[in-house]
């Protein structure tokens, strides 16, 4: 046993243990083949940067389920691994180097590939020292990278599998195009916002110079790539001028009036133009139609050859342009403000151009099929909260193919090949033999593709041999946010389906987002973001840890709080100084914590252990629920209230007595409840509960790997936890009189107790010392019946009247107010309580033991209504 400071020092608590922990090796899998193997996954974070928030919420609540299962004797893999993040960390590396003169075009892809790799490096142990403070017990001999030589691996055998299987295709299609970035984006790596533009309405004439028709855009710039104008089948308006044709503005060439199905006739002017290689509707009615399509702009978002005079002026300045010279020509009609959904890049910020181009997709229709049909098994994914399998299940019900090829360097470079020579593509894991001939497709795969593997990759497959995975595939638990649903879980899902035939993990655990203050999303544009580091350094992982998982409920936002930091440093503290009291209070030779004999228990530890066993109980459960705030509440309520205010307190009269074998028998339960509370607690303060249980006396190298607590039939003991509760309410009723009156418990007071019944009378004889002790009477009276002194402070609880004699302390007109205003508050109990039992709908479908609960409630305040009731006759006779 060491010697613990007065006050808890996160700093001097948490210094130099988790090089302990790995010195040890307790990251590690037990390697019983016996226990049960229970794995988790982390989600990568990307090299980008540091970690967030969100992040430690993430690992928080993974860190948490592992320590529990450990301790409850699973075979545990916590896998690390972090995602190459090709966009994101491509982007960050290039403004590095603009700042430093350089580009990458000139550098070349080797060269810029090294920068990479050195960026990466570099936060990657920032990451990895992120996670030490964090506490995660992470098995580092697993750690993987989406760019290591295992997982790339099985990047390639997932895109020649799907290519032969027909799943992967390359096609000219319209794509989500990022201009600053100049690559592709899938549907969900773009996100729609309001933005302020207008609707253009612009004469077309007709060719034979019969007139012209209206045609409303907010893309004028996209005109020199029309190449029909379109209007619904059937539309009456227009039936004599389908086939006609018209004039380009601008431009000149003839252009055909022809009939989809796409076009809505209330919508505009029922008259829609149609740019097959800058609109996705307008690419399928191109299709139907047979209509060239007229790529109009390059790459940076400029326009190109085909717009003219136009030809490298930037798209929005080629707007205006365009705009001004169709009013100069007379061909523009009015143009109408508007506001409307525009969608943005993700990554880098700028509005995504539609445009034609030549991408890998894979097609995703079957595979979603797959993931649906799965969930109507029983192997499906179960989603917690549940809600989210339904917006799990639209998205797959819903999805467009996926564009997977990326207009990038760092990455998966797609193992395709074209022939020099023939144009011939070639499609396989490794490059071929006449190397010569043949050149790499330059373009990298989505991020999401090989995250998507993660699950699988990370243990060993494509080696379905390999002791990992089978082993510890399929994971147990994924622990993510909700905004990643369509981004990853849904894709591992059906990526895990297609190539394992296995789910990749039980459940999937979401949680909400971080939010600062005042509700607002934490981003660096509003600066209002919170390093975790920063926390730590304050406040120590365990306060963070525990801030984390009692912030809300599964699948809610939370919001940052140091308020609620510092409530949970203060928690700590206090469990700290209980700690700290119980092994101040062991004699030299006290020996590890052991099971009680309850035989010889008086009432408090009766009450303790009862107290103790429903606590393991429901932490139990609602971990194995995922319900983290719940089981934080439990926890909270026994420790702060039961254990600290109440146990310890009550303790210390058999602590402070001569009597050695009760003494003996009081440290003993001290250490068992202190012992079996700090390994209810490990999982989420690993820090605190290491060190104060090898300050106690133990058995084993750490907590961590000591067994997690169970009930024990044997403590269950629901007449002590009554009594109990009924010694508390007289304690606090008591001590509810003295603050009013102003006698501190210095100051002894005659005490009157008045009992309903003589088994409430035996609890308080029987319990006469801590009576005493807790309410320091100068003359105590027990009975069932007494005479009420005429002036005296009154308190009445269940099951007893309590009467302190204050004549010259108290104003009778005062003391009758008192009373009468808890008259007003029993009578409000009293209806509240008669009205639920009327109603026929609560006693209808509630459960009989909630019925028979109101109903007892209901005597109880009746039953003490009487009681005030006639106190107050009492009173206003002695007046």
């Amino acid at each position: 046993m060491s010697d613990l400071a007065p006050k808890y020092d996160p700093h001097e608590v948490e210094e130099g243990r988790y090089q302990e922990w790995l010195d040890q090796d307790l990251f590690k899998p037990s390697g019983d083949k016996k226990a049960h193997p229970y794995s988790i996954v982390i989600p990568p974070p990307n090299v980008t940067g540091k970690l967030h928030l969100g992040h430690a919420w993430d690992t928080a609540i993974q860190d948490t389920l592992i320590r529990y299962k450990r301790m409850q004797g699973y075979d545990t893999l916590y896998l690390p691994g972090m995602d190459h993040a090709g966009i994101a960390t491509q982007a960050k590396v290039e403004a590095k180097l603009r700042k430093q003169g350089k580009d990458r075009h000139q550098m070349g892809r080797e060269a810029f590939v090294k920068q990479v790799w050195d960026w990466k490096d570099e936060y990657a142990n920032i990451i990895k020292s992120q996670w030490a403070k964090m506490g995660l017990s992470l098995d580092y001999s697993r750690e993987r990278f989406t760019l290591d030589e295992g997982l790339s691996k099985a990047v390639r055998r997932v895109f020649v599998q799907l290519y032969n299987e027909g799943l992967i295709y390359r096609g000219e299609y319209i794509i989500n195009w990022d201009p600053e970035l100049q690559t592709a984006l899938s549907d969900i790596e773009v996100i729609h916002q309001d933005d302020k533009g207008a609707f253009y309405h612009i004469k077309y004439p007709f060719a034979d110079g019969s007139g012209f028709v209206e045609i409303a855009t907010t893309r004028p710039e996209t005109m020199f790539g029309d190449t029909a104008v379109a209007v619904a089948h059937g539309d009456e308006r227009y039936k004599d001028i389908v086939g006609k044709e018209l004039i380009l503005p601008l431009v000149g060439r003839h252009i055909p009036i022809i009939e989809d199905q796409h076009v809505d006739p209330e919508f505009g002017t029922g008259l829609v133009k149609i740019t097959p290689a800058h609109d996705p509707n307008d690419f399928a009615v191109g299709n139907r139609h047979n209509l060239k399509r007229i790529n109009v702009m390059n790459d940076d978002g400029t326009m190109n050859e085909n717009a003219g005079k136009y030809e490298g002026m930037d798209r929005f300045e080629c707007r205006e342009a365009v705009v001004k010279d169709l009013k100069d020509q007379g061909y523009l009609i009015k143009v109408k403000p508007i506001v409307h959904s525009v969608g943005h890049s993700e990554r880098s910020g700028v509005q995504v151009e539609p445009r034609l181009s030549t991408q890998w997709f894979v097609k995703m229709k079957p595979l979603a099929e797959k993931a649906l049909q799965n969930q109507e098994t029983e192997n499906k994914v179960t989603f917690i909260p549940e809600r989210f399998e339904q917006a799990f299940k639209q998205w797959m019900e819903n999805v467009h193919d996926w564009v997977i090829s990326r207009q990038l360097w760092w990455g998966h470079q797609i193992p395709a090949w074209y022939n020099k020579k023939t144009g011939e593509i070639y499609v396989g894991e490794h490059e071929p033999k006449d190397s010569e001939n043949w050149e790499q497709d330059p373009d990298v795969l989505d991020t999401w593709f090989s995250s998507a593997l993660w699950p699988f990759s990370t243990m060993g497959w494509p080696d379905e041999n390999s002791a990992d995975y089978q082993r510890y595939f399929p994971t147990n638990t994924l622990v993510t946010g909700y905004d990643i649903l369509p981004f990853w879980v849904s894709r591992m899902i059906f990526q895990s389906l297609h190539f394992t035939k296995k789910r990749p993990f039980k459940d999937v655990v979401l949680h909400g987002l971080i939010r600062d203050e005042q509700g607002r999303k934490m981003s660096k544009s509003l600066g209002n973001g919170v390093d975790p580091m920063d926390i730590v350094d304050q406040y120590g992982a365990d306060a963070l840890r525990w801030f984390l998982l009692n912030g809300t409920a599964p699948g809610q936002d939370t919001r940052y709080n140091p308020k609620k930091l510092a409530s949970a440093w203060n928690f700590i503290n206090k469990i700290w100084n209980a700690a700290r009291f119980v092994i101040m209070n062991l004699p030299a030779n006290a020996q590890p914590a052991h099971m009680p004999d309850t035989a010889n228990f008086d009432l408090a530890d009766s009450w303790i252990f009862d107290r103790l066993n429903h606590t393991v109980s429901e932490v139990i459960r609602l971990f194995d629920e995922y319900k983290f705030g719940e089981a934080g509440r439990e926890l909270y309520n026994f420790i702060w209230n039961d254990f600290c205010d109440w146990y310890i307190e009550i303790s210390k009269v058999a602590l402070n007595s001569e009597n050695e074998e009760l003494k003996t028998r009081k440290q003993a339960n001290l250490v068992w409840i202190l012992d079996q509370t700090l390994r209810l607690l490990h999982p989420i303060m690993p820090f605190v509960t290491e060190k104060l249980w090898l300050s106690m006396p133990h058995d084993g190298q750490s907590i961590m790997t000591a067994k997690y607590p169970e009930v024990h039939p044997e403590f269950a003991n629901e007449k002590a936890n009554h009594d109990m509760a009924f010694l508390i309410e007289v304690i606090k009723a008591v001590r509810n009189i003295r603050t009013e009156v102003n006698a501190p418990l210095s100051s002894p007071i005659d005490i009157m107790i008045q009992l309903e019944d003589a088994e409430n009378e035996q609890i308080l004889t029987d319990n006469e010392e801590y009576v005493k002790n807790f309410l320091h009477p100068k003359k105590l009276t027990i009975a069932t019946e007494l005479a009420a002194p005429k002036l005296a402070k009154t308190a009445v609880i269940s099951g007893a009247q309590i009467f302190v004699p204050l004549a010259d302390l108290v104003n009778i007109d005062d003391e009758i107010k008192r009373m009468e205003k808890e008259e007003k508050d029993l009578v409000s109990e009293v209806e509240r309580s008669t009205k639920k039992l009327n109603n026929q709908g609560f006693v209808a479908h509630a459960p009989e033991a909630v019925i028979d609960k109101e109903k007892a409630k209901k005597a109880d305040y009746e039953s003490q209504l009487d009681s005030v009731r006639q106190r107050i006759e009492e009173l206003k006779k002695s007046e």
